[in-house]
């Protein structure tokens, strides 16, 4: 079982709003060397921000097809949601009342991805530093000819 999904976050506070707005609570605040941190749960997962002192533009992870490295957390929101487009909707209009229009950067809209024998809906968005999250939904199985 995977214990934390680790991410260094340029401004921690800003990231922690982020991440609450989503459905995460803080379950520990503490400090990691010189610099703040905590761990979150929320959407079956437990994620651990740190604040970096100096930090750098991050890449991107996700339009630059030669990077290499951390590329998403991707969150299963099967039990949970009954449609992904009906779900983000939601979400963006949550995100433009609460800080502006236009405020969510959605990275690649809900659609259709089959997977092994899975039918899935996949949608991505951008993390207060532009990281990208997966959110996935499993509509059904494929049927064997």
């Amino acid at each position: 079982m995977l214990h934390h999904g680790s991410i260094r976050t340029q401004d921690i506070h800003r990231a922690m709003a982020f991440y609450q707005r989503l459905g995460f609570t803080v379950q520990e605040r503490f400090t990691t060397g010189m610099t703040l941190a905590c761990w979150m749960e929320g959407l079956g997962a437990r994620i651990e921000l740190i604040q970096v002192p100096l930090p750098r533009p991050p890449a991107d992870a996700f339009s630059d097809e030669h990077y290499t490295g951390y590329y998403h957390l991707s969150f299963d929101l099967t039990d949970q949601v009954d449609s992904l487009p009906a779900w983000l909707a939601t979400l963006e209009q949550a995100f433009a009342a609460e800080t502006g229009p236009g405020s969510l950067q959605v990275l690649l809209v809900p659609q259709q991805q089959q997977i092994g024998d899975r039918i899935y809906e996949v949608a991505f968005i951008a993390d207060a530093d532009g990281l990208p999250l997966e959110f996935i939904r499993i509509l059904g199985h494929v049927q064997s000819p």
